[in-house]
This record gives C-alpha cells, structure tokens and sequence, in this order.
C-alpha cells in the first residue's frame, strides 16, 4: 500500500502518520492490490480536527472524511466510513456478478477548448484519454456512481453490451441513456 499523508495548518507528526497507517491496512482485506491512499489532515480554527481519506484501487475508487475535536478520533471514524462502503460494495458486487465478459470497452474522451467550438471550424483538443467501459448492470453503475462521488458513468451493460450513461438529474434521481437500434 502506497500511502502519502499531507497536513494542512498544523505539523507534521509521525505518531499520527504511524496511526494512520496502522488503520489504513484494515481496508487491504476488502480490496486488491495495488493500494492508493492519500490521507489529508488538517486544522481549523484551532478546535476543527478534518480527516480526510482517499483510496484508489484496480477500478475502486472511495473517499470519506469527517470532523472531530480529535484528530485520533477523525482517522476511527473515516476508516469506519470507507469500510462500510467497501463492504456494501463487495456485498454488491457478489450478488451483480457480470457474464464472464470482465474486459469491457476502450473509450476515448477528449476535451475541448471552449473558445474552439464556439463559431470555429478548428477545434482545440486539450486533452485526451481513454477509458474502459466496464460490464455491469445499472444497479452496479449506480453503486459505482456513489461510491466515486460522480455525476455520470459510463458503461457497457452486463445484458445487451451496448454502452449506457447513467447519470444524476437535478432532482436527485437517475437518468439512463440506453441506445437503440432504429
């Protein structure tokens, strides 16, 4: 497990570092290696202790933070938290397991410069990426979702294979655009 620890209005402390770390290696148990975790501490006003934990994994990716009067207390209560999620998100993942196919698709995403697409022929790529669309069901997409803290996913269903985006509406519902055939 890779571990980087920032402090934000305080010092350094290796006691807190060691703590930390200690409590990190809970959550090995439930997700695969390699491990990311980034572990932010920090103070306000002098009383606020914030405790925030960011962990990414092979196509797991969860974060959790919490604010105490104790900074020993704040690292308890965010590892408690990122179990609990990645708990639900085995207990998940065991009961939606996809139909053997685990490579989804390659997906490319670029983004563009505003001021390009706006009355120019010439568009601007500023950066470019791909990305796999994994096999899932829409209950799993909406896991994966909330558990990312996203708007939207893409995916390709575990059923049809055809690329789907789940995504959240302003109300709080999801949306699903689903392709097809005309």
């Amino acid at each position: 497990m890779h571990v980087t620890m920032t402090f934000r209005h305080m010092e350094q402390s290796d006691a807190l570092k060691a703590y930390a770390e200690e409590k990190l290696e809970r959550v090995t148990k439930y997700i695969d290696s390699p491990i990311n975790a980034q572990v932010y501490f920090s103070v306000e006003k002098k009383i606020r202790h914030i405790v925030e934990i960011v962990i990414n994994s092979k196509g797991i990716s969860t974060k959790a933070s919490e604010a105490t009067n104790d900074m020993y207390a704040g690292i308890d209560a965010v590892i408690d938290k990122i179990e609990r999620q990645l708990v639900r998100y085995k207990e998940k993942i065991k009961a939606h397991k996809p139909n053997g196919d685990e490579h989804g698709r390659q997906l490319s995403k670029k983004i563009f410069e505003a001021d390009s697409i706006e009355g120019s022929s010439d568009s601007v790529v500023i950066k470019t990426t791909t990305e796999t669309a994994k096999p899932m069901s829409v209950e799993e997409a909406v896991m994966q979702m909330d558990l990312l803290h996203k708007d939207f996913i893409v995916f390709t269903d575990a059923d049809s294979s055809e690329i789907n985006v789940l995504y959240r509406r302003k109300d709080g519902n999801y949306g699903l655009i689903e392709p097809h055939s005309a």
